[in-house]
């Protein structure tokens, strides 16, 4: 795993070795980033933007937008088997001011969202092991996200759960993206608000962009 582009293009991404964190990988990320920046449906600036960015992992997404020149990124992550990893992902690309870590619970603890700092981008990217996604966004349905992403294994049925609680509760900012990774096999039925604006296909899956109208 590496950064992608910008100033820090090239540089390695350090991966955990247990398989209870699930990394943006590089395929992926570009896929989102391209689109991100290429497409004229979204209306998302990198650059000298204040990111906020749940459930970080190993940094993978904040690595990027710092490496795109953003202003600031918040990293909040709690698991004790991510955390060396994302702070010396930090410290090869030497970063010093331009970051935060905020080791809590984002399932228990949403109060670094009610800080004076105004976040630009809000990156969600919640884990999916525990099944507690939908319990996630009944908490948090007061704040509203611009990048929400959905990364498998999924049934349909949950997806749809999911996609239906993110419309009901109004998650996703005006001119945000939902991001949804799947098997290329995967026929999909999704919910008729959630309307399909790009697809990409690599390997052995899709990437899926779309939001509600």
């Amino acid at each position: 795993m590496r950064i992608i582009s910008g100033l820090y293009k090239g540089k390695k991404i350090i991966k955990p070795e247990d398989n209870k964190t699930r990394p943006l990988k590089d395929l992926t990320k570009e896929s989102i980033f391209n689109l991100i920046f290429h497409s004229k449906k979204f209306n998302l600036e990198f650059e000298n933007a204040t990111i906020l960015d749940l459930f970080s992992g190993v940094g993978s997404f904040g690595l990027e937008c710092l490496s795109r020149k953003a202003k600031k990124v918040i990293f909040v992550e709690n698991y004790k088997g991510v955390l060396p990893i994302l702070k010396r992902n930090l410290s090869n690309i030497k970063a010093v001011n331009n970051f935060e870590i905020i080791e809590k619970n984002v399932y228990e603890n949403m109060e670094f969202l009610k800080k004076s700092v105004k976040f630009d981008i809000i990156f969600l990217d919640p884990p999916f092991r525990d099944n507690k996604i939908n319990e996630l966004l009944k908490k948090i349905k007061e704040e509203k996200f611009d990048i929400i992403f959905l990364d498998p294994p999924y049934k349909e049925k949950e997806i749809n759960t999911i996609l239906n609680n993110l419309s009901k509760f109004k998650t996703l900012k005006p001119g945000g993206v939902i991001i949804i990774h799947r098997h290329k096999k995967e026929k999909d039925n999704f919910p008729e608000k959630f309307k399909i604006i790009e697809e990409k296909k690599y390997g052995i899956s899709k990437i899926i962009f779309g939001k509600f109208f």
